[in-house]
């Protein structure tokens, strides 16, 4: 990709962003329009065709024939349909490029054929988009820029305003949080602010293999992930591919990656080689919760893009090598003001930090009611796969706080004062060349799924192919519930710093049990856990149900962000989503070990046998013993893969007949699933013995160390 390198002259080249607005739109517009944005009310008409107008000559400009309303429907992807900038043609036959503010405010998609969990009938066509213009829009071309589309980020709702994509109830949550927050700070004294925002940063991780390798495993093609593979002789053991000198191809496929993202608006900051061979990750810098969202959709869609242009192919899926780790995304949450003001940031001495131990605690209780609301919205098929795994964060849902904040709840809880809190000191090296310097207070654990990293909590169970607003909307949502029902309690106070200080301390008393900063990948804390109380929710169909659960509905329609009807909606979304995923998986491995693999093993054994026999005509008194024992152990791994197979077969064909919903998605969690893995293990075995020009797909250190 030819283009210009420094940063400073492509960032946001194809973005209409503020600068953009600032120098084409009439002082007036402009104003309206950040009023709007900033205060959250409705856009005038007459405003928004101004916009249009000006966005579409931008866009022309950038070589733009089409305009796209983009959304994100609950399928897992983006969605985009492309209309041209054109006008009834005229009596002369010549038309005009046109773009009103209508058409820039709302789309009308097919909404029917998108998941809507019964919301919407299948006859029921009519769904709408409604532009998000806090998201800005951009363009995106091919590579040599000869084609290009303008992308306005929307929400996408039904006929009758249900939410039937992420950005809806996202947003909702968002104001949620912004009116809840504003309460708070207000009862601290603070009449500047006018707007709390949830601030994010998306740490993604992700495989790169070579994609004519990639097109030779057909599990990859279906699934995302390998169905059959046996572990090569080295793997990650070693640690040495972590933050490793980065291979030529991989960085110049990073840089392509950067340079489109930079020109799209995209802080892309940070990139590294991962844990295991092949994989890597890609950080960019905070933004606003939506648009940090968006651009998440957008990292993977570039990741996926350049990698194809670069002969690679980009693999999201959580988990798609058995025995190395999987992939996710770390989501940094944390509450910013409009002038400044981190709401997590503890300050030097967090104990005298009234304001931040109350948003703390805060936190704590949101966390602890909803801990089960909070690991589904990080399930995903693929997640089954990962979480509690030495990779990634368990299952049970805890809160990591460090020493020190740990120390001052303590504190708090077994004095009712905080006095002092636990300084980082020095780091002392020991090497007079080096300098020594000034320390963080506490450690970090890469084994909690909520950790409190400096001024913001990490979220750390996310998978990697999934969007990130559903957590971020659970997040909104439940701390918005924890400040409302401590602002119930504060503003009825005749005395606040009592009442506040009372309040700190109860709450970190009653929810103590959800901190954890000890190891979270020990068998003691699993039992430790469930001593304590906490759910282990191990798998996506178990952490379902908490969806339609009374508290959760309470909870989302007391601040507008879901009704009853879209939770349970989602809910059968859900369940339909994962009997799917897994009936495609079961059917790709079928497909493969009765077309590929069988087929592959009997013409080894038939090879083998016709060996054996050949040398005993030739020689009666050779020592074959070691071609009949390994035809013995071919035969017999075949045996138990045909028998394995047919299992399968049988109880995939019972899964399809049996009730939709969630009694399905129960069945192939407890039958499909175990029938897949029975299948895999006498098939990885027949991997290490038959010969390599017969295997019948590229093995896992061919895709693995082959790029």
């Amino acid at each position: 990709m030819e283009g210009k390198t420094n940063i400073s002259e492509i960032f946001g080249e194809n973005v209409f962003n503020d600068t953009v607005m600032q120098e084409r739109l009439p002082k007036k517009i402009y104003k309206e329009l950040k009023q709007t944005i900033r205060e959250g009310k409705e856009l005038d008409l007459a405003v928004a065709d101004v916009v249009a107008h000006e966005m579409k000559e931008w866009a022309l400009e950038q070589g733009a024939t089409h305009y796209s309303h983009w959304f994100q429907p609950l399928t897992g992807a983006t969605a985009e349909k492309h209309d041209a900038f054109l006008s009834a043609p005229k009596a002369d036959g010549k038309v005009l490029m046109e773009f009103s503010g209508k058409e820039l405010v709302k789309g009308e998609p097919d909404a029917s054929s998108f998941p809507s969990g019964g919301l919407r009938a299948t006859f029921e066509a009519r769904g709408y988009t409604a532009w998000d213009c806090t998201s800005p829009a951009f363009v995106k071309k091919d590579e040599d820029g000869s084609r290009a589309i303008l992308y306005i980020p929307t929400a996408f709702c039904s006929y009758k305003g249900e939410a039937l994509d992420q950005k809806t109830p996202l947003l909702r949550s968002m104001e949620a949080i912004n009116k809840q927050s504003l309460r708070l700070l207000r009862l601290f004294g603070n009449t500047t602010s006018n707007r709390v925002t949830p601030s994010v940063g998306v740490e993604q991780e992700y495989f790169l293999v070579d994609r004519e390798k990639y097109l030779k495993r057909k599990d990859l093609i279906f699934t995302g992930r390998t169905l059959f593979g046996a572990m090569p002789p080295k793997g990650q053991e070693l640690d040495d591919h972590y933050f490793g000198v980065i291979r030529e191809r991989i960085a110049d496929f990073m840089e392509d990656v950067n340079k489109e993202l930079w020109k799209l608006g995209v802080s892309a900051k940070t990139q590294h080689n991962e844990v295991a061979p092949g994989q890597h990750e890609l950080a960019p810098i905070y933004a606003e919760c939506n648009v940090a969202v968006d651009h998440n959709q957008l990292i993977m869609e570039t990741l996926k893009k350049v990698a194809y242009l670069h002969g690679l192919q980009c693999l999201l899926h959580e988990k798609p090598f058995a025995g190395v780790n999987g992939s996710g995304k770390h989501n940094n949450w944390s509450l910013t003001t409009d002038d400044g003001i981190n709401l997590l940031d503890p300050g030097k001495t967090p104990h005298e930090n009234i304001q931040f131990l109350l948003v703390l605690t805060c936190i704590l209780k949101a966390v602890d009611e909803h801990a089960a609301l909070l690991r589904e919205s990080a399930s995903d098929v693929g997640n089954d796969h990962r979480l509690g795994a030495n990779e990634a964060p368990p299952a049970i849902i805890s809160v990591y706080l460090g020493d020190q904040l740990e120390d001052v709840l303590s504190q708090l809880i077994s004095t009712g004062e905080a006095t002092h809190s636990i300084k980082g000191g020095h780091l002392h090296t020991g090497v007079r060349t080096l300098p020594d310097f000034a320390k963080d207070a506490t450690d970090r654990n890469r084994t909690s799924p909520f950790a409190f990293t400096g001024n913001k909590f990490e979220f750390r169970m996310v998978g990697s192919r999934d969007s990130v607003a559903e957590p971020n909307v659970v997040l909104n949502t439940i701390a918005a519930e924890a400040f409302s029902d401590a602002c119930d309690v504060l503003e009825k106070a005749d005395d606040f710093d009592m009442a506040v200080h009372d309040l700190i301390k109860q709450y970190a008393s009653e929810h103590q049990r959800i901190v954890f900063n000890g190891n979270g990948y020990s068998d003691e804390w699993v039992e430790e856990a469930e001593r304590r109380g906490l759910p282990n929710i191990k798998t996506m169909v178990d952490s379902i149900p908490v969806l339609c659960e009374e508290k959760t509905v309470q909870l989302f329609e007391k601040f507008g962000v879901f009704t009853r009807a879209e939770l349970e909606s989602r809910a059968e979304i859900q369940y339909e989503a994962y009997s799917k995923a897994i009936n495609i998986e079961a059917r790709s491995m079928i497909d493969i070990a009765s077309k590929h693999i069988i087929p592959s093993v009997l013409q080894y054994t038939t090879a083998l046998a016709t060996s054996i026999n050949q040398i005993r005509s030739a020689c009666a008194e050779a020592n074959i013993s070691v071609q009949i024992e390994l035809l013995k152990d071919c035969s017999s791994l075949l045996a138990a893969t045909k028998a394995a197979l047919k299992a399968l077969t049988e109880v995939t064909e019972k899964a399809a007949a049996t009730t939709e919903g969630r009694e399905r998605a129960v069945y192939i969690l407890e039958n499909v699933v175990p029938a897949m893995a029975a299948l895999r293990q006498p098939v990885d075995k027949l991997e290490m013995l038959v010969a390599k020009d017969m295997w019948p797909m590229p093995s896992y250190g061919d895709l693995l160390f082959e790029v």
